[in-house]
């Protein structure tokens, strides 16, 4: 990884607009204009045609460590983060042991601070063990050195409601916010996809949408109850949409994420048994793909967000029933969310930058994330070659496993530079 140093960025496209200079000197953009000139000793990239974008910002990432370091470590997850274009990922809770104390998220948070590739900001469970019966240490995980402000029992629904209100009432008090993982655990059972016509031509357990909307639905309610703030993970149905459409109407404090895969892949994939699009919640029809993606346009769903979840190659190299469910994301979200967003339209470049730069940072309350790219902001910037077109092969990635979806599969763009704090942690598409 290279020193900070002083960067000129030549002609880039702020935000997709018009070519401009970027001056990064330390840790701070020093100058944002036309014509800058080069400081003597600067290292001079020639961005010209590339897109510039704040940081990306990750509020779902599956680094797994402690416990298993089989999948990924804090270190080779933010490495794929960085390869991806994000300098700070919200590592989930669901580790072994679980982030469930002040202690493990401490050595997250830690572990993040050591790797130096981007800022890990842990979540913490919002139940001890993540068993739905008894609230976490969610003050103390609050007060420790990793400063929680986000608790989620991801992989897992908080889905006794006395439980879900008390969480609530609980984060209110710093301004924290519960993360829900929306699945009611009975309307599951047995479940392996979505609930609809290939599950029934195929056989496969079914998986209702009703089943995440009816836990949207409540939490929604309980936050307007209470008057905290709730963020749906990876929001997946055209009518768990609708209810957080009506939610934001009434003015409740109620955000919502969507994936990648969940913008561009459908349940009709399902049909070859590959375990690789094996995930919770499970792909669902063209119509919700539809509906994700109109609702990302217009600032229903607040944020794209990967739930980067990586798994060993004998936990997906199995039958369909067997498999683990979950995918890896950070190497290629950006890609998928130009292909499905901005090569279609629905959003611009500073469209993209609000969405998986500056809300996510909002949300999780990140500082020096998220910023304007202007003069004496923090330097956490990713460069984009948006014209590239290429092959997803994961025998290139940097995490450590290599269950994606987009195998074999062309996709747009390219991360060429990723800048934390002014040092490159990316150069030329590769680790620096």
């Amino acid at each position: 990884m290279s020193e900070t140093n002083t960067t000129l960025l030549r002609g880039a496209k702020v935000l997709g607009g018009e070519p401009q200079d970027v001056l990064i000197e330390g840790e701070r953009i020093a100058a944002v204009g036309t014509g800058l000139d080069a400081p003597a000793g600067a290292t001079v990239i020639d961005a010209a045609g590339q897109i510039l974008l704040p940081g990306l910002v990750d509020l779902h990432t599956h680094l797994r460590e402690p416990g298993r370091e089989d999948s990924e470590t804090v270190l080779t997850g933010t490495k794929a983060a960085a390869v991806g274009g994000f300098t700070a990922v919200h590592a989930m809770a669901n580790t072994f042991p679980v982030a469930d104390t002040a202690g493990v998220v401490e050595q997250v948070w830690r572990l993040g601070k050591e790797s130096g590739y981007c800022d890990v900001q842990p979540v913490g469970a919002v139940t001890v063990g993540l068993e739905g019966k008894k609230l976490a240490e969610l003050g103390a995980m609050r007060d420790s050195a990793a400063g929680v402000r986000v608790f989620s029992d991801d992989g897992k629904c908080v889905d006794d409601a006395v439980i879900m209100r008390r969480a609530l009432e609980y984060v209110k008090a710093f301004d924290g916010v519960i993360a829900q993982h929306a699945q009611e655990p009975r309307l599951t059972e047995g479940a392996q996809m979505n609930e609809g016509i290939v599950s029934a031509e195929l056989g496969l357990g079914g998986w209702p949408a009703v089943a995440e909307e009816s836990i949207v639905a409540r939490d929604v309610l309980l936050a307007a109850h209470v008057g905290s703030r709730v963020h749906i993970c990876h929001l997946s149905t055209a009518g768990s949409v609708e209810i957080v459409r009506w939610a934001k109407s009434k003015g409740w404090n109620v955000t919502a994420e969507v994936t990648p895969h969940h913008l561009l892949l459908t349940d009709e994939l399902v049909r070859s048994y590959n375990p690789v699009y094996k995930v919770n919640p499970p792909l669902r029809t063209e119509a919700d793909v539809m509906a994700l993606r109109e609702a990302l346009a217009d600032g229903t769903i607040d944020c794209v967000a990967t739930d980067h979840a990586p798994h060993p190659h004998e936990d997906k190299d199995c039958e369909w029933g067997a498999a683990a469910m979950g995918m890896v994301g950070l190497e290629t979200a950006l890609s998928v969310v130009q292909h499905t967003m901005v090569d279609t339209g629905l959003l611009d470049w500073a469209g993209v930058a609000d969405r998986m730069s500056h809300r996510p940072s909002v949300i999780g309350r990140l500082t020096g994330h998220g910023r304007p790219i202007a003069a004496g902001e923090p330097a956490n910037l990713t460069l984009l070659d948006s014209a590239y077109r290429g092959v997803v092969n994961p025998a290139g990635f940097a995490s450590r496993s290599r269950n994606t979806p987009y195998e074999g599969r062309e996709l747009p763009g390219r991360v060429t530079h990723t800048f934390l704090r002014g040092r490159a942690t990316v150069v030329d598409g590769k680790l620096a």
